[in-house]
């Protein structure tokens, strides 16, 4: 197995710790507790995962305001879904010594259905994601399409292996541990074939015949999957002036690499069928961190006819983006967003591809990937 790599994270927390709290979210093995500790090492922290500490705590919250001292400028505690009745003390401390906290948590479904404080604004939420783009120093595409953005997973000579025992870990663990849902081999069931549905529209009822649950409980499981950070749904682009659009939500994984696990895809190779669908996955993902770890305040979504023109993404008002693996970009892949720019509802249009010929047509601009995510990331495409 290769050495853990250090990568250089873009997410800014000395930035965000300076104006206030805030809840810091990220699925399992992200990097939240080692960034952490990078970025802050004489603070003190508190592991919920931590037998002893969380035993102690459980017992009593009160102790964490008892331990604070009244001149402590910060304190880190990982996985707050644990106990969510330390956030009342949280809180106390807010108030009484303007303490500065960072709460780490790989679920936000205790909190958001126990009724539990949130600190009534008194900190934000902020999330990290898998390795993106400019975070890789050598980026490889293949690579990152079979193995996904988890750091210790994309530089792992044992990546499948490690895929098979994190999607394990994340139902024995996160779901079964936590008791998130009454039937875990149901839900395992029905996880495998959400994620076959993954970029796809979600219908409750093809995932309830296949997997043999009721739709409600489909929809119960699929918050789960929310909650927790497995995955996310992009709601559809709804303006339109000529075409009738869907109403259907997508649903897309957090990572690539845990969906071929999941899907047992095996090797993916360029000009496959599964390659298109993973780079689709790649840019959308790519997408949905930027407008986090800049806090664009613009929402995500996708634009779809009932006759069937499509484009994959849509951000806010301002930018439209059909997603092609090809590596010649022609006609027939422009029709989608060529529909969408008639509407006149978007300020830019990009098509991204693996063509390396970059080009405006009929103010379409057709970018190699690269460049588009170039754009991207030094804020070139976008603003809040």
């Amino acid at each position: 197995m290769n050495a853990p790599k250090e990568y250089q994270r873009i997410l800014n927390l000395e930035s965000l710790i300076q104006r206030k709290s805030f809840f810091l979210f990220g699925p399992r093995s992200t990097g939240k507790s080692f960034l952490l500790k990078k970025k802050f090492p004489s603070f003190r922290k508190i592991n919920l995962l931590n037998n002893r500490e969380y035993t102690r705590y459980v017992k009593d919250p009160s102790l964490l305001f008892d331990e604070i001292q009244s001149n402590e400028k910060l304190v880190i505690i990982d996985e707050i879904q644990k106990i969510p009745a330390l956030l009342d003390e949280v809180h106390r401390a807010i108030e009484e010594y303007g303490t500065k906290f960072i709460l780490t948590g790989s679920s936000a479904r205790k909190l958001k259905h126990q009724g539990v404080n949130l600190l009534g604004g008194r900190a934000w939420t902020a999330n990290l994601f898998p390795l993106v783009f400019p975070e890789i120093a050598d980026f490889k595409l293949e690579q990152y399409l079979n193995r996904g953005g988890i750091p210790r997973i994309y530089n792992s000579s044992d990546y499948e292996e490690e895929l098979t025992n994190y999607c394990s870990l994340y139902v024995r663990e996160e779901i079964a541990a936590e008791a998130l849902v009454r039937q875990i081999d149901s839900f395992a069931r029905f996880l495998d074939i959400a994620a076959l549905t993954n970029a796809k529209e979600v219908s409750y009822q093809s995932l309830s015949s296949d997997s043999g649950v009721p739709p409600r409980t489909v929809a119960n499981y699929i918050d789960v999957l929310k909650d927790t950070l497995m995955a996310y749904e992009i709601a559809p682009f709804q303006l339109a002036k000529k075409r009738k659009v869907v109403s259907r939500s997508k649903l897309y994984f957090f990572d690539i690499g845990v969906v071929n696990s999941l899907t047992q895809k095996g090797q993916l190779k360029p000009k496959s069928p599964l390659w298109g669908e993973a780079f689709e996955h790649f840019i959308m993902n790519e997408l949905r961190a930027y407008l986090s770890y800049r806090r664009v305040n613009k929402e995500l979504t996708y634009w779809r006819t009932a006759s069937g023109f499509e484009v994959d993404a849509v951000v806010g008002k301002d930018l439209a983006v059909e997603i092609k693996a090809t590596n010649e970009v022609t006609d027939k892949h422009l029709k989608g967003i060529r529909a969408l720019r008639e509407e006149g509802m978007v300020h830019a249009y990009y098509v991204v591809s693996s063509d390396p010929h970059n080009r405006t047509k009929d103010g379409i601009h057709c970018v190699e990937w690269r460049k588009f995510l170039d754009l991207l990331w030094h804020d070139k495409l976008l603003k809040n």
